[in-house]
């Protein structure tokens, strides 16, 4: 938005609540009107035992009730004539810039909400939305006090921030009052920032969202009756992200986008924790689980209602370090950051990621190393069976490789080979091929190398000795072929 005109601090707050009234009082109106609707047209959202807590089908289409509330709120201080109204008026050439964005990001939601929305064709449209912010003037040119003075790495940024703080609260919005209520602290917490910063353009802008949350979450809250849908998470998260940057242009250089980081930190590090974890577990990034935060929280056995307080408290607590460091950037500033994330990583010590240790221990214990080794055997293995040797060569290379492995004895009778090496003591993994005979490896069980890798040796050799096979029995046949004519 824009700075606002010197008129009197009275006028503001006098505006800022009459706004923040009529969006509280439109989204209470409105909310069941939206909910009623969504049940005659069959707009619910319905349970299905793995993702969804809920236990039996809500309306969605909550964000069109908070969409509603916020329009009514600003038409109304327009229609009543206040002193603000003219600073409304001021900025609407930035808000009229910025409305291609949001629609863009309200309309892909609701027709996810509607008909449904492949996850692709919803990132086209978060990223064409952020794109649209960016040519409105949403502009993130500041990361860790550093400024950035290339338009082209500012407009990366911006498209990565909006889309990221997008997605955030979509993915978040699993729990009755959760989306919602993180939200509603956000708007809070960046109100109490503009006013703090006299920037009531600002304040202006966030307070009808702020209100109409706060009505909306009378009926959003556990039992829920009404869910936000996408068209209303994405359009907060997208809302969000906009209000952040531009909280960062107006604050110092030296906080830049740390204080929007931190009020958003449960949302951001949610959904970074589902990438690293999918990208960690090999699963599609745009996979859905039961790995997100709220649910880890419900499998420690809280309950939904619990859960959500319990995370309204860290976003307090996040909020009133944004504002610590918005009040006073220069000192502590380097501590309070310190703090928040020492606390974080003890909450998803917390949590018992077992991806995260997984692949710590990979990474940090030399396990990474030896599963390069792993692989590295596993191909050049492969290469040699598939080279033109005879079986009785193929039984020399599989000696040769098996102990890497960890197996300790080889029984192989394949056709006319019939050999046996080391001990037949401990587990088996027995490969038949029909025709020809079968391979028996034997591991003992102190064997000292990952089981996992023991694993993918086996599945080797199974797929390395049929494919070998096959090739000799095609070229039997062709022998037999010409000599026969």
């Amino acid at each position: 938005m824009i700075d606002s005109p010197p008129y009197s601090t009275d006028a503001y707050m006098y505006s800022l609540l009459f706004l923040g009234f009529v969006s509280f009082v439109s989204a209470l109106l409105l909310t069941p009107v939206v909910r009623n609707l969504a049940w005659r047209f069959r707009l619910v959202d319905k349970p299905d035992l793995l993702r969804k807590t809920h236990s039996t089908p809500t309306p969605r289409l909550g964000g069109v009730a908070i969409l509603l509330s916020a329009i009514c709120s600003y038409a109304l201080l327009l229609l009543a004539r206040l002193s603000s109204g003219a600073i409304v008026w001021e900025g609407m050439p930035l808000v009229i810039r910025l409305l291609p964005g949001v629609a863009v990001v309200f309309g892909i939601g609701l027709f996810d909400d509607i008909k449904g929305l492949r996850p692709g064709k919803k990132l086209a449209g978060e990223v064409l939305a952020a794109i649209l912010a960016w040519l409105g003037g949403i502009h993130v040119s500041t990361l860790g006090g550093y400024s950035f003075t290339s338009t082209a790495v500012g407009f990366v940024l911006t498209i990565l921030w909006i889309v990221i703080c997008t997605n955030a609260i979509n993915l978040i919005d699993g729990v009755d009052g959760l989306a919602a209520g993180v939200s509603l602290f956000a708007a809070f917490t960046m109100i109490i920032a503009a006013i703090l910063g006299h920037n009531f353009a600002m304040a202006l802008a966030i307070v009808p969202l702020a209100g109409a949350l706060l009505g909306f979450l009378r009926y959003n809250f556990n039992p829920a009756s009404i869910f936000l849908g996408d068209c209303g998470s994405l359009t907060l998260g997208f809302l969000l992200a906009c209000y952040g940057a531009i909280w960062s242009e107006k604050s110092t250089t030296l906080i830049g986008m740390t204080a929007p980081l931190m009020i958003l930190a449960v949302p951001l590090l949610d959904v970074g924790l589902a990438v690293v974890r999918r990208f960690v577990s090999g699963k599609p990034i745009f996979t859905g689980d039961r790995g997100h935060i709220h649910h880890r929280l419900l499998s420690k056995g809280l309950t939904p209602r619990r859960l959500v307080l319990v995370i309204y408290g860290i976003c307090g607590v996040c909020a009133l370090a944004s504002l610590l460091m918005t009040v006073n950037s220069n000192r502590n500033r380097g501590f309070v950051i310190v703090l928040v994330c020492l606390a974080a990583w003890l909450g998803l010590q917390h949590l018992g990621y077992s991806e995260f240790g997984a692949a710590g221990r990979v990474v940090l214990a030399g396990g990474l190393q030896s599963v390069l080794s792993a692989q590295i055997a596993l191909e050049r293995f492969e290469h040699e069976i598939h080279a033109e040797i005879s079986l009785q060569q193929t039984w020399d290379v599989l000696c040769l490789t098996c102990p890497q492995f960890g197996f300790s004895g080889i029984i192989f009778h394949i056709d006319e080979v019939d050999c046996q090496w080391g001990s037949n003591s401990g587990w088996q993994a027995r490969m038949d091929f029909p025709g020809h005979g079968y391979i028996s490896l034997w591991r003992s069980p102190g064997a000292k190398s990952r089981g996992a890798a023991a694993v993918l040796f086996i599945d080797s050799v199974s797929r390395a000795f049929h494919q070998k096979l096959s090739r000799l029995e095609s070229v039997q046949q062709e022998w037999t072929g010409v000599h026969a004519d």
